[in-house]
Parts: C-alpha cells; structure tokens; sequence
C-alpha cells in the first residue's frame, strides 16, 4: 500500500494490533489512508473531493487516522488555515492472529479490513484492464496478471509469501526514490490461499 515514498522516512510497515486494526478497519478511513500514501499529503477538503465525501467525514475520520498513529499533521504543506494531513508509515502488515482474537468486535474488525484489502485489489485490477488503452505499449507489455496452482504444505506456503514480500521489498529499497526515465508507480498485489479442488 506504499506509493511517494519520499514522504516517509521509515519503509517499514506499521504491524497492525487489536487496538490499531479498530481504528484502521472502516472503508473511508481505509481509503483515505492509501490516497494519502499514494497522492502525498493533502487536505480534508482536497481527500473529499477526490474520494466524492463530505470534508466533515474525511475530517472526522482523519481525526481517528490520527488517534490510532496512521497519519499526522503536515504543517509545512500547509500555506493557509486548513490543516494538510500525511500517512506515517509506507504500509501496514496484518497479524493473521487477530482473526482468533477472544474479543468478537477484533474479529470482525480482521474480517472488514481483509474484504475491504480484497475489493479495492479488485478494484484496481479491473481499473487497469479498463484503461491500459492509455498507457504507452511498454506498460502494457510489462503488466502481469498471472495465477498458479501449486500443492503445498502451509510451511511451504509460508516460505513462498515471505521470498515473494523478501523479493518486493529489495526492489522498493533500491529504487524508491528513482527518477529514471519513464518510471511510474506500480501496484503489486499477492494472493495466496488454499483452495479444494473437486
């Protein structure tokens, strides 16, 4: 969920608990977190327009972002009354374990945020299919939308996720502030899961 990563001083992922889960797990709140991460810093006003809100929910919500540590204030944007707002971290990471927290709102809290994640990946690939007439035959011939079937243990499946995270993660490093030619931000979704096949 990382994009002008210029603005963030730490590449690592704030690792979501029950408390910050609760205060992160609401589509608006989701949504302005990843404008923010991917746009930079902005306005409630500017997130409104652009999410189609009311300025008096994206400041509300902003409020909570703010309560639970996802964002702050950021004064040197700001040039007139309206408070600018900024993401903290590049990115968050989900504690599977929080789908067998003993506190039931914890755990639909998990269940909303992970539907939430799965829509707008959905979203955004459906997005992309859409509009990739607009982009250059470079990017559509570097684009990748691929699935596999594999048999795996869940330790073999665990070691798989953490070599592709491993593998995204080098290339963030090494070029997250480039200005190559022709660089763009890009979205990279994993998805892996078992399935029973009939």
């Amino acid at each position: 969920m990382p994009e002008h990563e210029h603005e963030h001083e730490d590449l690592t992922p704030h690792v979501l608990d029950a408390r910050s889960l609760r205060g992160l797990a609401h589509p608006l709140r989701m949504a302005l977190l990843n404008a923010l991460r991917r746009g930079g810093p902005a306005t409630a006003s500017q997130l409104a327009e652009k999410l189609g809100e009311s300025s008096g929910a994206t400041s509300y919500h902003l409020r909570q972002l703010a309560t639970h540590g996802f964002v702050e204030d950021a004064p040197e944007h700001g040039k007139g009354r309206e408070r600018w707002w900024k993401a903290v971290h590049v990115g968050v990471r989900f504690d599977g374990a929080l789908f067998k927290d003993p506190n039931p709102a914890v755990r639909g809290a998990a269940d909303l945020f992970m539907h939430e994640v799965a829509t707008t990946h959905s979203r955004e690939i459906a997005t992309w299919i859409g509009n990739r007439g607009d982009w250059p035959d470079n990017w559509t011939d570097s684009s990748d939308m691929s699935d596999w079937t594999l048999r795996l243990t869940p330790e073999l499946s665990r070691e798989l996720s953490g070599r592709m995270h491993e593998l995204v993660e080098e290339y963030r490093a090494r070029y997250a502030n480039t200005d190559a030619p022709g660089a763009e931000t890009v979205r990279v979704h994993t998805h892996l899961f078992p399935t029973h096949t009939d």
